[in-house]
């Protein structure tokens, strides 16, 4: 079948071609990029926080209502991580100031040198008496955990800055390329909190592989982390992350964990308990809600595009019948009529697609200089172009049909 034809029958109709070819390009566009965005959001949501086998930590919030000086704060934090310890199906217990994905903690900037003008990166900051690195399941890829003679007890009412000198450090392979980007070993180098004259600062023992910020940001700041041996009292509550003998017992121990303490006490006291599964969950509920409305939003695109193409088919068969009927009284068959409008969509989609590509790399090159994006891999524009081909030629094969089914007495007999 020539093409000629088909294309000097569209020259002459040209507004519903035009239509569909922009509604094709502009979908095309849209879909291509927020199927990347929802692959992005995705793959965001599920980036290791560096906590082996979350469903089996949980943490619990403690807050005395009645304030009470150091030596006091220092003895029931000694005595609940005492009681906690010893419940049945608790393996691990970890006094810390935060934890990732909680939204909610410290950072501070950190270099390299005291001498450096700008700070090298800004880093959580974890601190804690007992081994994190044990109960989250860290992997330590160099070093070793902190001694027990390397936690240091600061008092937060006193400006103390020798007790508050990190006499050990723990960083995360992300921090450590950040800060000594031409160095392969890290352990005992000298890590700054801040810069200047009076920068805190202390050794490196240790380097894990990943441990998210309490916010963990997208960006690769958000793997910027350190750990630091310490006990403070007069701070802002008391946080446990507490490992479980497996997730089929987390329920039982966050209720016998709540229970104990406050039995326990003879002060008032506020507990919270929650799984940092849970907290996962809120930390990327606004990308899974953008993930499902884009998905939504392509999957309408999709049902739109689809009615178009078979509105204006079908309107195309009903203007045509006399023609259709001509040619099958010539002796064209059924086929022939099928292949022809088959083959009008495919010329009108493949405009369309082609446009589309253009708009949809556009489209990406705004999200890239705007919102730091990633560029539009080729897939996604292949994929896309091959799905409103498959699109066009489903939608139009009912109208393609009718058309080809026409008798041409029929047609010939139409007004």
């Amino acid at each position: 079948m020539e093409i000629r034809p088909i294309i000097s029958a569209l020259l002459r109709s040209k507004t519903g071609a035009v239509l569909v070819a922009l509604q094709v390009a502009i979908s095309l566009a849209i879909l291509a990029n927020a199927l990347h965005i929802v692959n992005l959001r995705q793959a965001v949501a599920q980036r290791p926080s560096g906590i082996a086998n979350e469903s089996s930590l949980i943490y619990i919030e403690l807050r005395h209502l009645r304030k009470a000086d150091s030596n006091l704060q220092l003895a029931w934090q000694k005595t609940e991580t005492a009681l906690l310890r010893a419940l049945p199906g608790i393996t691990s217990v970890a006094m810390v100031n935060q934890l990732p994905m909680t939204q909610n903690g410290f950072n501070s900037s950190v270099a390299a040198d005291r001498q450096q003008i700008n700070s090298s990166a800004n880093a959580s900051y974890y601190f804690t008496p007992d081994s994190l690195v044990k109960t989250l399941g860290l992997q330590l890829v160099e070093g070793r955990d902190f001694r027990p003679d390397e936690v240091a007890e600061v008092d937060n009412d006193k400006d103390d800055d020798e007790a508050s000198r990190p006499r050990a450090l723990i960083v995360t392979r992300a921090l450590a390329q950040k800060v000594w980007p031409n160095d392969a070993q890290y352990v005992g180098k000298m890590l700054y909190y801040g810069t200047g004259a009076d920068a805190q600062g202390g050794p490196v023992v240790g380097v894990v592989e990943t441990l998210q910020t309490q916010s963990a940001q997208v960006e690769q700041d958000g793997e910027y982390s350190t750990i630091v041996p310490m006990r403070l009292t007069n701070g802002f509550g008391t946080l446990y992350a507490i490992r479980v003998d497996g997730a089929s017992q987390v329920e039982r121990v966050m209720k016998e964990a709540e229970a104990a303490l406050l039995r326990s006490s003879a002060e008032p006291l506020i507990v919270r308990v929650k799984k940092i599964s849970d907290t996962r969950k809120d930390r990327y509920r606004a990308d899974m809600a953008l993930s499902w409305m884009l998905i939504a939003v392509s999957a309408l695109l999709l049902l739109i595009t689809a009615s178009g193409i078979v509105g204006i088919a079908s309107l195309w068969v009903t203007q045509r019948r006399k023609q259709i009927g001509v040619r099958r009284a010539l002796g064209a068959r059924r086929l022939d009529i099928l292949r022809y409008f088959l083959l009008e969509n495919f010329l009108i989609t493949s405009v369309g697609v082609v446009s589309g590509v253009l708009l949809a790399l556009g489209f990406n090159t705004l999200l890239v200089s705007l919102l730091h994006m990633a560029r539009l891999p080729l897939p996604y524009l292949l994929i896309g172009a091959a799905t409103f081909w498959a699109l066009g030629a489903l939608a139009v094969y009912g109208p393609a049909w009718r058309a080809a089914s026409i008798s041409p007495a029929t047609a010939t007999r139409a007004t």
